[in-house]
């Protein structure tokens, strides 16, 4: 029996659907789950008068991943130094310091990207709540 272009045609056609669904294709990354979310819980020093020279903070809390990153007044700083899950120092600049005010310190652990398959899981970024650094 000859089968007619329209039996080809559909073999071929369920033949590409089997493969695109056998190799995943259709499938969707898994989506990020949420990250470890930092907490602080003491900045020393606290204060400062305005105008001093730059000076190195120690930032106690909870939750800090290895690549935290410290962020004043919401910019980061490049200068984070990871010490424990714990802890974290960095150092602040004198220009950072020459005005006097309060600066929201929060601390950022970033997102990690997904390494299941098709290109998800991972985790997403993650900041603390704000603790209040005062320049006299």
């Amino acid at each position: 029996m000859m089968k007619t272009s329209n039996q080809i045609k559909t073999a071929a056609l369920a033949l590409s659907i089997a493969f695109t669904l056998a190799c995943g294709y259709s499938s969707k990354p898994a989506p990020a789950t949420a990250g470890n979310i930092p907490a602080i819980s003491q900045l020393s020093p606290n204060s400062i008068t305005h105008g001093s020279t730059g000076f190195t903070m120690t930032i106690n809390g909870a939750s800090f991943n290895s690549n935290a990153i410290v962020n004043w007044n919401g910019a980061a700083m490049s200068a984070t130094t990871y010490i424990s899950g714990e802890q974290l120092m960095v150092n602040i600049p004198a220009a950072a310091i020459a005005a006097s005010g309060s600066v929201q310190v929060t601390i950022t652990n970033p997102a990690v990207a997904g390494t299941g398959p098709y290109g998800g899981g991972g985790t997403t970024a993650e900041t603390s709540m704000p603790a209040i650094f005062t320049i006299k």
